[in-house]
C-alpha cells in the first residue's frame, strides 16, 4: 500500500465513523477466508459493514470522532464492524462469535460511551431499530383497533335486540 493509498483508507475510514452509530471491534484468532466471507455476509444481512483494517491507519482515521477512546482496543489482528442502527453490528458480531471461537469481541462504542465486551454483548440483546419500529406500529394501531370495535359495539347490540325483538314477534 502506498501513500496515497493509505490517505485514501484513513478518509474513507474517518468519514465512516462520522456517520455510523456503532463500531464494534473484534479480534480474529484464525478465521479461515470462507468464514470472514461468511461473517461479512452476515454483516450486511444485518444492515453493518465488517472490515479488517490496520491498526495505525484505524487510529488515524479515529482522530476528531466520537470514536477516539477505541484506539486503546486496536492492538494486534483486529477487525471493526461498523452500523447506522446502534445495535445491528453488535448484533452480527455476537452472534457469529457464539458458532465460531476464532472471533472474539474486544468490546467497541456507541456514539461517544466506550463498552468492553460485555457492553457490546448487552447491546446485542436490545432489539434493532426495525423491531422497535414494528412494537410501536402496533402499539399504535392496537389503539385505534379497539377504538373502532367500541364505536362499533352499540350498534350490533342494537341490531340483536332488534332481531330478537323481531324474532319474538314472528313467533
Amino acid at each position: 500500500m502506498d501513500r496515497s493509498q493509505k490517505t485514501d483508507a484513513v478518509a474513507q475510514l474517518n468519514a465512516v465513523f462520522n456517520e455510523v452509530g456503532v463500531v464494534v471491534v473484534t479480534r480474529n484468532l484464525g478465521l479461515s477466508v470462507a468464514q470472514s466471507t461468511d461473517l461479512r455476509s452476515k454483516m450486511r444481512e444485518a444492515g453493518a459493514s465488517y472490515k479488517v483494517a490496520k491498526n495505525r491507519l484505524a487510529k488515524l482515521a479515529l482522530k476528531e470522532t466520537q470514536y477516539e477512546g477505541l484506539e486503546e482496543y486496536l492492538s494486534g489482528p483486529t477487525a471493526l464492524a461498523w452500523s447506522v442502527d446502534p445495535v445491528a453490528a453488535a448484533k452480527a458480531a455476537v452472534e457469529f462469535a457464539k458458532s465460531n471461537e476464532k472471533l472474539e469481541i474486544v468490546g467497541g462504542s456507541m456514539g461517544g460511551q466506550l463498552l468492553d465486551e460485555a457492553g457490546i454483548r448487552a447491546l446485542a440483546s436490545m432489539p434493532s431499530l426495525d423491531e422497535l419500529r414494528g412494537t410501536l406500529v402496533g402499539l399504535v394501531n392496537a389503539p385505534a383497533t379497539k377504538i373502532a370495535r367500541v364505536v362499533n359495539e352499540p350498534a350490533a347490540k342494537l341490531a340483536r335486540v332488534f332481531g330478537a325483538f323481531g324474532a319474538k314477534e314472528a313467533a
